[in-house]
């Protein structure tokens, strides 16, 4: 009853609108009085627990991330991807998707996404006769896909709050990424001819001017375009660990930002690594304190006592499966994605693991529900910023995100927990299932 009420505790304070970082601590702080435990005890453990060469790849990531969305990257990617895709029927909502995908692969982070390419893409689209808050909700939709196509920040702290394998959290949603897309992309093709979207003008480009168009846009896009095949290359490659991947990719977006795509400044890196200072720093309290929480629980055997009480209330694996699903998703419209990671994932991997769910699949069904819950109100973390960046109000942004949840989120999320074979296959295949 103490773990129930101090994750109800948790849950009200962020509701409430008291920092998240914040939040975790009283919590912490609640259940050790509680449970009778030292708190200078409960800190220094949380603290000690931050001392990982692996969580050193937080910040990197984070500040290539914020580089890479300021260096203008974005632009020269929606212009390269327009060029094979954007001028067919539906083609420049295909780009938002196929943008976002890239764009994820190389910051591993859904606000930034919004952000970048939302803000290059919202007023063409707008101009071609998509409607706002359409255009919108797609943005704030695939946005998500860089919450699973790696580098993932937030496969990135399931594997530090789990201790698992980086490497093999990042390609266990490689896959579902790339299927969300595909299905994003169907989605996309419904809805224009729904909403009698026509094809482009430029589609009535001869090969000729359509061949030296694609290749201007692929020349000036190569410099993007390495960032994801140095990252992952060098990652399953073996040349580097995540960590290093993580300081290879900031010193490369360095020069990119500056010298090749030239939107980077002295002012402008200077505000880049200030909010990725804050950003940083905000994760890694929370971190703090979900490792501290997480020894409270182990110590009192909270994991255990969940597993069981799943195992006895829902006999079958396929029923708990889905009342985790369900957790998940609610826990998701309530709290960001990487908050829900730090507290459900060292509470449920015993309850999964017992049920036969591999560490490595349920990393994936983490992942998979976590982007329902960003564009799920009450919260909805990615829809508040797309209607910043697209200036549409919430009202008229719900309903067409409905479509990619129904059609695309939640299919790929049931695909994922039900069939192992979508998230194990690349782990099993590159040697990280023993």
């Amino acid at each position: 009853m103490t773990a129930v009420i101090g994750f109800a505790l948790l849950i009200a304070l962020m509701i409430l609108g008291l920092p998240i970082a914040f939040s975790f601590a009283a919590a912490t702080f609640f259940m050790a009085l509680s449970y009778g435990i030292d708190i200078s005890m409960v800190i220094t453990t949380g603290f000690w627990s931050l001392n990982s060469v692996i969580l050193l790849a937080l910040p990197l990531f984070i500040m290539g991330g914020y580089l890479m969305e300021k260096g203008g990257l974005a632009d020269n990617l929606v212009n390269f991807v327009c060029a094979y895709v954007g001028r067919i029927r539906g083609g420049l909502g295909a780009s938002m998707v196929v943008t976002s995908a890239i764009f994820g692969a190389i910051s591993g982070s859904s606000s930034a996404a919004i952000a970048s390419i939302g803000t290059v893409m919202i007023p063409p689209m707008e101009k071609m006769g998509y409607p706002r808050p359409y255009s919108s909700a797609i943005c704030s939709a695939s946005s998500v896909l860089g919450l699973l196509i790696p580098p993932s920040l937030t496969m990135l702290v399931f594997a530090l709050v789990t201790r698992l394998s980086v490497a093999a959290c990042f390609i266990s949603t490689l896959v579902p990424g790339l299927l969300l897309a595909a299905c994003y992309i169907g989605v996309n093709h419904f809805m224009v001819r729904r909403l009698n979207i026509a094809p482009p003008e430029t589609a009535k480009l001869d090969f000729r001017d359509s061949a030296r168009a694609k290749a201007k846009a692929t020349f000036k896009a190569v410099p993007a375009l390495m960032l994801p095949v140095i990252i992952l290359g060098g990652i399953y490659g073996g040349v580097f660990t995540p960590t290093e991947a993580a300081a290879v990719a900031f010193c490369y977006a360095l020069p990119v930002g500056f010298f090749i795509y030239r939107g980077l400044s002295k002012a402008v890196f200077c505000q880049a690594m200030s909010e990725a200072a804050a950003t940083t720093g905000s994760v890694v309290v929370i971190l703090m304190f979900s490792f501290a929480l997480s020894r409270i629980m182990t110590m009192e055997g909270v994991p255990h006592a969940l597993a069981q009480f799943l195992l006895d209330t829902f006999r079958s694996p396929a029923l708990i499966l889905l009342v985790v699903n369900v957790m998940l998703i609610f826990m998701g419209m309530l709290i960001d994605d990487m908050s829900v990671t730090a507290i459900m994932s060292p509470m449920l991997l015993p309850a999964m693991m017992e049920i036969g769910v591999h560490p490595f699949h349920f990393a994936a069904i983490i992942g998979t529900n976590t982007i329902i819950g960003f564009n799920s109100p009450p919260v909805a973390f990615g829809l508040y910023m797309a209607c910043r960046i697209g200036k549409v109000k919430m009202h008229e942004i719900v309903g067409p995100i409905m479509y990619f949840l129904l059609f695309a989120c939640i299919p790929v999320m049931l695909a994922t927990t039900y069939w192992p074979k979508l998230s194990m296959w690349l782990p099993d295949l590159l040697g990280y299932v023993k």
